[in-house]
């Protein structure tokens, strides 16, 4: 028996910022596909008697245009594109007919053959686009498409960018790159740092990112280690202006998030004045994905329902800006950042103002990386307890409540 020859398509790309979509159903097919056209700059119009809470929103808010009723003949009048989306196919044939009889692309998503337009399984990384369709099978589609973005992320497939691709002038990109493990990095930081051609990477940020930059990438090391080695702030933002005011594109790489006791703000501050082009990419930061990598949320229905992030770098005194007294006084999670050299003065005074020493503590050293190792303690012994750089210290009722993961 013959295998039935594989459908042949002509792949196009469509470009319809202002023009008019319209798809037809409001379930969960649409709800999938309506955040992709708006975000290709298309007018949606909805026609649905109900739709999802996410395209309600979508409605409420402005963002596309929704007929609250059935779908009429002459809907599709004004469309370039037609989505046919509904649970009924004979609205469904009938919607792709009308578009048809107009000479409209439309896609029914209830009916591959009959449907005069895929959509196909499509992902971006690093401005490359990549669509795929495997002859009407949406499933086997998605399969080669998470593949190939896999890899694109890897780096395993080589996606260069020519000379002429990158802007005039130099720019900086503050990249925060997570709390330890390498995977924990936003798509868009490692979008940008792919594409850097000066890295300035400090200490805490996953090494195994570096490994994956090409020879020609100058990478600056900006290591800022406890009460040892140490370079200036200074330093670091004048490296990051110098080298973007020669023209290049500088990835300023820190771990956790730059705007969580980073510093950060001080970076974007030094490239704003010198009137350099910067963009703020967040990081997963420490202080809530280092407790959660040990199992300990920072707030729990029925047990907490605050919690504070503090730094603990500054010991209690006068040169501390922490009100230590009134987090000893209240009940909530205590969160504690660079805190190791001075646990004891901080348990110390935690308990001053009110806190009990057998509030229940959990130290997590090297969070979500392949060295983490949690510790637990009650707060009067916080001192005593061993504890290494870099340490998330997680104080209150849901540090004796941690899973094991």
């Amino acid at each position: 028996m013959l295998e039935e020859a594989p459908v042949s398509v002509y792949e196009v790309g469509l470009r319809l910022r202002g023009k008019t979509v319209l798809v037809v159903g409001g379930g969960s097919i649409a709800g999938r596909r309506v955040p992709r056209l708006l975000a290709a700059g298309a007018h949606v119009r909805l026609v649905a008697p109900e739709a999802t809470t996410t395209l309600s929103d979508l409605a409420a808010s402005g963002e596309l245009h929704w007929d609250r009723r059935a779908w009429r003949p002459g809907d599709g009048d004004d469309a370039w594109f037609v989505l046919a989306a509904t649970d009924d196919p004979a609205v469904n044939a009938a919607v792709a007919a009308e578009a048809e009889a107009r000479r409209t692309w439309c896609v029914r998503a209830d009916d591959a053959e009959a449907s005069n337009a895929w959509t196909l399984a499509a992902t971006e990384f690093d401005g490359v686009g990549v669509a795929v369709h495997a002859s009407g099978d949406p499933r086997r589609a998605a399969a080669v498409r998470d593949a190939v973005a896999a890899a694109l992320r890897a780096g395993e497939i080589a996606a260069p960018r020519t000379r002429t691709a990158r802007p005039e002038g130099g720019s900086v990109a503050l990249v925060g790159a997570g709390p330890g493990d390498a995977d924990l990095i936003t798509l868009r930081g490692l979008e940008l740092l792919r594409r850097a051609e000066v890295v300035v990477s400090d200490r805490l940020a996953p090494q195994e990112l570096l490994d994956m930059l090409g020879d020609d990438v100058e990478i600056v090391d900006a290591a800022k280690l406890p009460y040892g080695r140490h370079t200036t702030q200074e330093q670091i933002n004048a490296v990051m202006v110098e080298r973007a005011l020669e023209g290049k594109f500088v990835v300023r790489l820190k771990g956790g998030d730059g705007f969580v006791f980073g510093r950060g703000a001080e970076e974007l501050d030094a490239c704003l004045e010198a009137g350099v082009p910067v963009e703020v990419v967040p990081g997963l930061s420490s202080s809530i994905a280092g407790p959660a990598a040990a199992g300990v949320p920072v707030t729990e229905r029925g047990v907490v329902h605050d919690f504070t992030v503090a730094t603990g770098h500054v010991p209690p005194g006068p040169r501390s800006l922490v009100d230590w007294a009134s987090l000893g006084a209240g009940n909530g999670t205590i969160v504690l950042l660079m805190a190791v050299k001075n646990r004891a003065a901080i348990a110390a005074a935690l308990i001053d103002g009110g806190r009990d020493p057998r509030t229940p503590v959990r130290i997590v050293e090297s969070a979500t990386t392949k060295n983490q190792t949690v510790r637990e303690c009650v707060l009067s012994d916080l001192g005593v307890t061993e504890a290494h750089h870099p340490s998330v210290i997680v104080i209150g009722a849901v540090a004796g409540r941690g899973r094991e993961l």
